[in-house]
This record gives structure tokens, sequence and C-alpha cells, in this order.
């Protein structure tokens, strides 16, 4: 059983919807009992980086979090904004993040005359860069569907599992032990989500 703990933000349908079509089942709660029992846990997260660790305080739900990614250190998968809650602190906001995985968030800043534009929205190319058991399986080129206006840096290359371009590399996905982080939308990326959410269901 798959925990999608809902802290106010995030597309918690989407999610349940694609773990329940590749045989996943999942229950959506901000139950901290619930929580307490899960065997495996996403975060989702579409917003503003303090008001979703605001949430997360205000919820109660941040002391069973810590014990179960540090102390129980089952599965943890954080998306989109989620992933970003993982790491040290944002350049969106000012609270610190969960700091699970030694990173920080920063926004995408180009030179003007790149004419790229933000947010990052569609698909994109990833690329393997660390080998993990989130991405078992992958092979050649495979796509994700992204839509983000900041990503994460990682303090060290063995937390980088995942790297895309897009003006320039940034880690996509990042991992520390247990917990596992992904910039794009595995739940609105067909296959290649999920494949990757089966693999997940699977640790």
């Amino acid at each position: 059983m798959i925990t999608i703990v809902n802290y106010g933000l995030g597309n918690l349908g989407s999610i349940f919807n694609m773990l329940k079509r590749i045989g996943a089942p999942s229950i959506i709660t901000s139950d901290v009992e619930m929580i307490a029992q899960a065997e495996k846990i996403i975060l989702p997260g579409v917003g503003h980086f303090d008001r979703a660790m605001e949430n997360i305080q205000q919820s109660g739900l941040k002391s069973i979090l810590d014990k179960k990614a540090l102390q129980d250190k089952i599965p943890i998968l954080g998306i989109c904004l989620g992933m970003q809650i993982l790491t040290q602190g944002s350049e969106e906001g000012n609270l610190p993040g969960l700091g699970w995985i030694p990173a920080k968030t920063v926004r995408f800043n180009f030179p003007p005359e790149s004419n790229l534009k933000i947010p990052h929205m569609g698909w994109n190319i990833v690329n393997q860069a660390t080998p993990s058991t989130l991405t078992f399986g992958f092979e050649g080129e495979f796509r994700f569907y992204f839509v983000h206006s900041y990503h994460a840096i990682v303090e060290d290359e063995k937390y980088s599992i995942l790297k895309t371009h897009y003006g320039y590399s940034f880690d996509s996905a990042i991992q520390n032990d247990n917990v596992f982080g992904v910039q794009f939308h595995p739940e609105k990326s067909h296959k290649f989500g999920m494949r990757l959410l089966e693999n997940f269901a699977k640790l």
C-alpha cells in the first residue's frame, strides 16, 4: 500500500489514478495515525515552497514524516514541489525544507538573449546520472513531462540520479538512500511515468 500524503497542495487524484492503473494499491490521507502505518509514501505538490512547509508544520505532519523517512527508512517519493521540499531550502521562500536530501532549490536563471521561457513546461529528455532502483530498466532515450520554474542542485553528484537539459543541465531526479525526488510528473508521463511508479511500488 502506497500512502499519498495530502498536505493541501498537489494533484492527488492524478497520482492515485495512475497507481490504480498499474495495479498499485494506494490511499490519500492527511491523518497522522494512518501515515504512521505507511509502508511507502508519496509527497505530491504543486504551488509555493513556503506554503507547502507551512501546511506540513501546521497540520502536525512534519514529526511523523521525519520519523518515517529518517528512522523507519521507508521508501518516500517527492514529486515536483514534493521533491523541492525534500531539499534544505528554496529561493522561492524563506522556510527550511525537510532537508532529507543534501540539495538546495533554485530558480531557473537564463540570460535575456536565451529566449527560454519560465516555467519549463512540456516533455523533455532525461539522462541517467547515477544508477538507481527508481530507474531500473530504463534504456535508451526516455522522456517525462515537466512544469516548473525551480529546480534542485545537489551538494554531491552521488545524490543526482537523472539530469535534464533546459538552458543548462539540472538535477531532475535525486535520491538519498530511501528518499527519492523527481521534478517531473510521472503521473502525466504515460509509459515512462508508469514504469517509474512501478519501480517505486516494488521497492
